[in-house]
Order: structure tokens, then C-alpha cells, then sequence
């Protein structure tokens, strides 16, 4: 494999930033100093330039197996390189599901012939698969999945026996997806009741509403401290359910643990009227209360990761003209860094927290094996981004399968000009080299 020495390049990583150069050896991060000057197959002079840990998104949906027209494992892990993702965790509900051991198989299989970045995983539960779950690696398979909410459908576990069984045998991290089906339910009931069946979009937040969320997310916490799981909550959407966990203890002692999307943390309720289905997803984006409030836990550590749940449809299935119709999920992991990039030239975050929050906590959250960090001996997963660039978020620069983002039009700050999976000069200056596949994660659990 060639080696790379990056050069001059302002390193920011475990809450400093500072002046160094990077020697990647052999997939590896070899050497960190002043002044290197080793000899290198590949020379990066990063002047000005922010030498980052690449991106750990601990929620994605790339759609491969059996819905690979609107993203598969080819597709999407070209679109996360481009934006500086250079791990993802990917969701089972495919078709079909990925709730045995032999269908979890079959998607790493695939991603080790197809995927450009680096990849792991979710062992899906149902209600009736118990022993399968019972089956899974802890050293090599990122988590347990469980949606104990509608939003998928056929994976619904919502049998209290199944759910008590899951959380004291699990042998690892359990991953939720939290809304409450009933309560779902009879919010739908009555808003098809006062709109029939010309429901405006801007009613999705009060079908997938605040208590949905909170009354799933409660109960799960609940089961959690009962049987002392490992649980991870994802893509939390409401102030209310702050309450529900804690910043007293670092994220390695945590047992409970929680994300926020950067949808949730961008958009709100009143961009329904204008975006429409390009931003209807579960859970839905509500009120702009919400979004203040998850910046705020965010900040005080009660929200540990950022995320994007990257869910990706076709513009025809999204534009399908009723809200029943449109399908729900936006896609999102190309952009993610450069909207909290976003956020940090508003001077609402550093970079140093922007780093933590996407690289350093999803490697600690879920015990990733030498990832996540710029040190010595991890894998050199990173990219190169230039904030003095601007871009501005366009059809001919979107890499998703689906062609579209609800993103488009905004001029975004940072480019990122480089990225290296596993020692792999993966992505550079808008080019992509595959002559080489990510690697599958690994957990030191």
C-alpha cells in the first residue's frame, strides 16, 4: 500500500488543534510530528488546511439488498467519502431484512466487493427472532437494531416479552429507533379525520408527535435501567426527552447514550411549507423550540453523537403528491459535516466539539477499534478540508444515487479536498480511486 505524508496541515483532534505533519504507513497512522521528512509514495502539502479523524456516522440507510434504485452499498459510501465519512453503521431494514445471521452476512459480503469507505452493520430484531440476536459477534458487528416504533413496519417489536427478553440477554449495544405505535395511530386517525385525505404536510410532527417520541424513548430508558443494557437511543427530535439522560459520568462509563441528526439539529416545522416531503422523516423535524434545545444538550453532553440517518428515496417517490404517499427519510451523509461546519462558522460550536462529536464519540460510543482518533497506530482514516472554500449544494456535485438533497441551494462552508480510508487515498479534489474497498469495523468489546 502507498504511504502518504501530509504536510503542514493544522491537525485538530482530541480537543486541540495544532500544526503537524502525518505519516500513514501501511493503512496505518505511522508517525505525528513537526517537521517529517520521511520519504512517501504520495507528498500533501495541507497548508491551511484542517487534518481531521474521518467521520464514524453511526446511522445510515444505503438500501442494498432490494431497494438498490435509491442507493446501494456502491452508491452511498462514495457520496460519505466525499463528505469525509469514512465509517458508517448501516441500518437492516433492507429487503430483506437483515434479522439472521446469514442475510447480516450477506451484506458485509457485498460491502467488502462494493463499499469505498469503511463499514459495519446492525443485526435487526423482531419479534420472533430472539435466537438469532443471541447469535451475533460482539468483536465484529456494530449492534442490536431495534425499532420499538412504526417506521418500518415488518421490524415493529412491540411484544413486551420480546422486548424484556432482548434487553436482559442482548449481548451488546442495543441501537432504538423510539416513537410509540399507538399513539402514532390515533394522532393519524384524528388528522385524516379533520383533513380526509389531503393531509398538508406540516401535520407530520403532529402525527409523529413529541409524546410518541417521548413515550417510546421513556420506556426505553426504563428497560435499559432494569437491566442494565447498553442501550444508544437514536436520532432523539424533542426537547422532552433531554430529561431522559444524563452528562454526570464520561461517555465510556455511559449505559445510556443518545444521538441528534443534523436535520433535526438544521431544519424545523416551518420549512414544511416550503420543502415539503424533501424533509418528511421519522422522527419528523418539529417546532424550532426543539432544535434550539438539542443544540443546547448537544453542547452539555446529554446528546453524545451526531448523526445523519441517511435515508435516501427517489425525487419521483418523494413527490408522489399526497402525505400518505411520500415516503419518509432524507438523504443526507454527504452534507453532514458541512452543516455543522455551518454552525461552527455561526460560532455556535468549535471545530474541536464538531470533531468529538463525529469521529471521537461514535468510536468510544460503540468501542470501535482503533478508529475515530489521529494517533499513532490507528488506522488512518482522515480527511483534508479547506475552509477558506465555500460550495454550494448542486445537482451536478451530489454523489447519492437518488440525485437530489433538500440541502440544494445553500452555500455551505469547508470543502474537503482529501480523504483516506484505512491508508487509502480514497477521494481527492473531486476524484475517486477504488482500486481498493474499505474494511469491515472491528469492536474491542
Amino acid at each position: 500500500m502507498n504511504s502518504i505524508l501530509i504536510k503542514n496541515a493544522q491537525l485538530v483532534n482530541e480537543g486541540q488543534i495544532q500544526t503537524a505533519d502525518v505519516l500513514v504507513k501501511d493503512g496505518y497512522l505511522h508517525t505525528i510530528g513537526q517537521n517529517l521528512n520521511a520519504l512517501a509514495d504520495t507528498v500533501i502539502d495541507a497548508k491551511s488546511q484542517y487534518l481531521l479523524p474521518g467521520i464514524i456516522d453511526d446511522q445510515v440507510h444505503f438500501r442494498d439488498p432490494g431497494l438498490t434504485h435509491k442507493g446501494d452499498l456502491y452508491s452511498e459510501p462514495r457520496a460519505a467519502v466525499a463528505g469525509g465519512v469514512t465509517t458508517f453503521m448501516e441500518m437492516p431494514n433492507t429487503v430483506p431484512n437483515a434479522t439472521t445471521q446469514q442475510l447480516l452476512q450477506q451484506k458485509y459480503d457485498t460491502a467488502a466487493q462494493k463499499s469505498l469507505a469503511n463499514y459495519s452493520f446492525f443485526m435487526g430484531g423482531t419479534n420472533d427472532n430472539l435466537e438469532e440476536i443471541l447469535k451475533t459477534d460482539t468483536r465484529s458487528v456494530c449492534g442490536i437494531k431495534l425499532f420499538m416504533g412504526s417506521s418500518t413496519g415488518n421490524m415493529l417489536v412491540d411484544n413486551p416479552e420480546t422486548l424484556e427478553a432482548i434487553y436482559k440477554q442482548s449481548p451488546m449495544l442495543i441501537a432504538t429507533h423510539c416513537e410509540d405505535e399507538a399513539t402514532i395511530r390515533a394522532n393519524m386517525q384524528r388528522v385524516t379525520e379533520q383533513y380526509g385525505e389531503n393531509i398538508p404536510m406540516r401535520a407530520h410532527p403532529e402525527i409523529r408527535s413529541v409524546e410518541a417520541c417521548y413515550t417510546s424513548s421513556s420506556m426505553a430508558v426504563e428497560l435499559a435501567k432494569k437491566h442494565n443494557t447498553r442501550l444508544h437511543i437514536l436520532h432523539i427530535s424533542t426537547a422532552e426527552e433531554l430529561a431522559l439522560f444524563t452528562n454526570d459520568v464520561p461517555l465510556a462509563q455511559k449505559r445510556i447514550t443518545a444521538e441528534v441528526c443534523v436535520h433535526h439539529l438544521w431544519f424545523d416545522a416551518a420549512q414544511y411549507e416550503t420543502l415539503g416531503a424533501q424533509i418528511k422523516c421519522n422522527p419528523a423535524i418539529k417546532a424550532a423550540r426543539h432544535k434550539e434545545a438539542l443544540f443546547q444538550g448537544l453542547l452539555d453532553n446529554r446528546l453524545d453523537i451526531i448523526a445523519t440517518d441517511h435515508a435516501p428515496h427517489t425525487w419521483e417517490e418523494k413527490q408522489a403528491g399526497t402525505y400518505k404517499g411520500a415516503p419518509s427519510g432524507l438523504p443526507l451523509v454527504q452534507h453532514s459535516l458541512q452543516v455543522m461546519l455551518a454552525f461552527y462558522q455561526q460560532g455556535k460550536i468549535s471545530l474541536e466539539r464538531v470533531v468529538e462529536k463525529m469521529c471521537h464519540a461514535p468510536a468510544i460510543c460503540f468501542q470501535v477499534e482503533k478508529r475515530g482518533f489521529i494517533r499513532e497506530g490507528y488506522w488512518a482514516d482522515l480527511m483534508l478540508v479547506d475552509l477558506n472554500q465555500n460550495q454550494t449544494v448542486a445537482k451536478d456535485n451530489i454523489h447519492y444515487k437518488c440525485g437530489w438533497s433538500p440541502l440544494e441551494g445553500q452555500t455551505l462552508p469547508g470543502v474537503v479536498t482529501h480523504t483516506i480510508v484505512s491508508g487509502h487515498l480514497a477521494y481527492q479534489h473531486g476524484k475517486f480511486d477504488e482500486s481498493k474497498r474499505g474494511e469491515r469495523v472491528l469492536f474491542s468489546r
